[in-house]
């Protein structure tokens, strides 16, 4: 009996679940004869749906239906989590650490494959700004998109309570870095959020919270156009969000946000959604890079001159062969990351039997950007919609790309359910620390303080 053909994916986001999910329908016969596996080493059980992160942090959305379960989705795939720290692609090896060899102490274990796909995706890119690693948060996981949902329930808690107005002050400014689609849909939808929330306080009014949007460059959402871009800022500044364009942060030591235009915000919720780099392990493969530090890529989805690899999504710099300058590559977006892996897959099949492989080609179709709850900007197909048609174009888009059937049908139904109840204003950022009560009930109690009098002499008045 033939050894099965080993298929090494390395990643379970969107390229990495994609990818093998397609390879399960195209080996299926494969699979079944087991003359080939798939083995999916990932740090995470679960690929992040991450367009839907502004609306789990918003509360329109549980935070559990953002995300879809691999082993139930990749149920003829072998699921490995752990984390692949390098590639020996000339041995055909990698070395893997999983949740099992930190406990046995036995340190990293090699994993043989004869096909591999790298796609471990992306990371935020961060910049030598001084206090950003003390004090700032990120938004590429569902993880922090709680998290800043909890924070910044935590703040108005704070300045209501609060006597210090420059306490109160730095509590109600919340600074994001970023003008791309994670930061204006991050700050939109929780300004929304925060704006319902504010009228159950009673000391605290939607105006006195003091939103800021810091943007490099002179735009923000490039991918919708320039004209779309100019109505959100409108949108934007209309609700009272500073939008500064042409700045950049400079410091945020001290909780004190410093600007490149000079100005100091007190504050204590940072939030970078700047920009994004290669995942770390991209730089440990040994397989060619560009200068942007993606691996280089033929139009087939080939790693460009290295046998059985293949590379997609973020990490990867593959050439738009529907562009008309020669040299442009795909932009780092769901959009391409998602029709990538079907060709990836399709070709991965094909080079297994012997079939010719195709190019990826996919012109960009355009872009949707949510402003929060009934509002939003789009470019599609060259038609530009804003407004309430745009926000129903984002929801209805998205709707159709998140996995499964049962996501799709939890997703709809809260929607549903957000348009006939409340918002759910509740903080729990106790879940952070789940063992905080009980470690304070098992702690010994304090010992009880000494009853003498200041002279040390028990029962007699001193002096």
């Amino acid at each position: 009996m033939t050894e099965p053909v080993r298929i090494l994916v390395v990643g379970g986001g969107y390229v990495g679940m994609y990818t093998a999910l397609r390879l399960q329908r195209q080996l299926k016969a494969e699979l079944r004869d087991r003359t080939a596996e798939i083995t999916v080493v990932t740090p995470e059980p679960y690929m992040t749906y991450q367009p839907f992160l502004p609306e789990a942090a918003a509360g329109s959305i549980s935070p559990r239906h953002v995300v879809v379960p691999l082993r139930r989705v990749l149920d003829r795939c072998r699921i490995v989590i752990g984390e692949v720290h390098s590639l020996d692609h000339a041995k055909r090896t990698a070395t893997l650490s999983t949740l099992a060899t930190e406990e046995e102490g036995t340190g990293h274990v090699r994993l043989a494959y004869d096909e591999l796909v790298i796609a471990p995706g992306s990371v935020s890119r961060t910049l030598p700004v001084p206090g950003l690693a003390d004090h700032a948060i990120g938004f590429k996981t569902v993880e922090e998109a709680i998290g800043l949902r909890n924070h910044v329930i935590e703040q108005m808690d704070i300045a209501s309570s609060t006597r210090d107005p420059a306490i109160r002050d730095a509590a109600l400014t919340f600074v994001f870095v970023g003008g791309g689609y994670a930061g204006v849909e991050a700050l939109a939808e929780l300004e929304d959020m925060a704006r319902y929330t504010a009228r159950y306080y009673h000391n605290l009014k939607p105006e006195d919270l003091r939103w800021v949007l810091v943007e490099a460059t002179d735009r923000i959402l490039p991918e919708v156009g320039e004209e779309m871009g100019r109505y959100a800022i409108r949108e934007l500044r209309g609700r009272n969000i500073d939008v500064r364009l042409g700045t950049r942060l400079e410091s945020c030591e001290n909780r004190v946000a410093v600007l490149s235009d000079g100005t100091r915000l007190p504050t204590r919720t940072v939030v970078w959604t700047a920009s994004v780099r290669p995942a770390p392990l991209v730089a440990a493969t040994g397989l060619p890079r560009d200068e942007r530090g993606r691996i280089v890529c033929t139009a087939r989805l080939t790693v460009d001159g290295v046998d059985h690899a293949w590379a997609a999504g973020d990490a990867a710099a593959v050439p738009d062969v529907t562009a008309g300058e020669p040299g442009t590559t795909c932009a780092p977006n769901a959009q391409h990351a998602v029709r990538q892996t079907k060709v990836l897959a399709e070709n991965i099949a094909a080079s297994l039997r012997g079939q010719p492989l195709k190019d990826y080609a996919h012109s960009y179709a355009g872009s949707v950007a949510s402003l929060g709850l009934h509002k939003g900007v789009a470019h599609v197909y060259g038609r530009k919609l804003k407004g309430y048609p745009a926000w129903f174009m984002h929801r209805a888009y998205h709707l159709s790309r998140v996995p499964t059937f049962n996501r799709k049908a939890r997703v709809l139904a809260e929607w549903t359910l957000s348009g006939l109840f409340k918002r759910e204003i509740v903080s729990l950022g106790s879940l952070e620390h789940p063992r905080a009560e009980f470690e304070l009930a098992a702690a010994p109690p304090p010992a009880p303080k000494d009853p003498s009098p200041p002279d040390g002499t028990p029962g007699e008045p001193a002096g």
